[in-house]
């Protein structure tokens, strides 16, 4: 995002955690308007929490554990957002994907097969404009709505969400077998290891 036009950039960080961002920011200089806003016990509440901060026409909101987007990706999904309201960094799925029946784990069942060329599976950034993220997240609250990711409090106020095609390496990045992924891209993408991406 740093290699990106943007006005300000919210970090949502839980206390304990804020001086390593401060410290990480202060070393870098040059950089956006950064504030800082506490995280919540969701990501719905650490997202509010973020918007709060806000002032932009437009925000972006992306996970920490997906390092590795392009800022090219980053501008493409803007530029969808600025035409539509809302747009996602996505990607198809490549994998059949199986709906199970309801019941433990060890009993699961298939209810069906989704049909593979309808399904995309959600990245970040999810650019949407700011009253519109706004208005989203106080119809969730009104409908007690849990979401798992920003653009789900657009689509329950049947406003559309553009899907912004993405790259497969924007990965998430959460377990061991990840960590080796990502270290392989960013070679990739000519790092070194054990320099600062």
């Amino acid at each position: 995002f740093l290699e990106c036009e943007v006005a300000e950039i919210v970090i949502v960080v839980s206390e304990e955690y804020r001086h390593i961002f401060e410290d990480h920011v202060a070393k870098r200089g040059g950089a956006p308007t950064i504030k800082y806003a506490s995280g919540g016990k969701e990501r719905q509440n650490s997202v509010e929490n973020g918007l709060a901060e806000i002032t932009s026409e437009y925000v972006a909101v992306h996970d920490a554990a997906r390092p590795l987007v392009t800022p090219a990706e980053v501008e493409k999904v803007v530029g969808d957002a600025k035409k539509y309201g809302a747009a996602l960094l996505a990607v198809q799925t490549k994998a059949t994907i199986k709906e199970a029946v309801a019941g433990d784990a060890e009993d699961k069942m298939v209810s069906k097969t989704p049909d593979r060329e309808l399904l995309w599976e959600a990245h970040t950034p999810q650019v949407i404009r700011s009253d519109l993220l706004r208005d989203g997240f106080s119809n969730a609250t009104k409908l007690n709505l849990a979401v798992t990711d920003d653009v789900s409090v657009v689509e329950a106020l049947g406003e559309p969400v553009k899907l912004t095609q993405g790259e497969y390496t924007n990965i998430k990045v959460t377990t061991p077998e990840d960590i080796a992924v990502a270290e392989t891209i960013l070679r990739g993408r000519g790092f070194s290891e054990g320099a600062a991406a």
